[in-house]
């Protein structure tokens, strides 16, 4: 049996802000304040637009008539194949 102890890393355990300071210095000097500051903005562009697109289906779809959703059954074409219409 896995239990979330199991996976999780031993070091996040006992990981404090002096830990988490740490690890961030570790990462800057890795990679660099110009390359993290680029990730963070591609991050933010992305999270922006999933937002758009979210309010633009919402807005879709509040704003779609109701006469549209639905056909009544006075309009409904037959779509049978004119061989199968006398077995129907």
């Amino acid at each position: 049996m896995v239990t979330a102890y199991m996976v999780t890393p031993l070091f996040i355990n006992n990981a404090g802000p002096w830990g988490l300071l740490l690890i961030a210095v570790v990462v800057l000097v890795l990679f660099g304040r110009g390359k993290i500051a680029g990730l963070m903005g591609e991050v933010g562009k992305g999270i922006t637009a999933f937002k758009r697109g979210v309010k633009d289906s919402t807005d879709e779809l509040e704003s779609k008539p109701e006469d549209d959703a639905a056909e009544p059954a006075e309009t409904a074409r037959d779509v049978t194949p004119a061989r199968d219409r006398d077995n129907a």
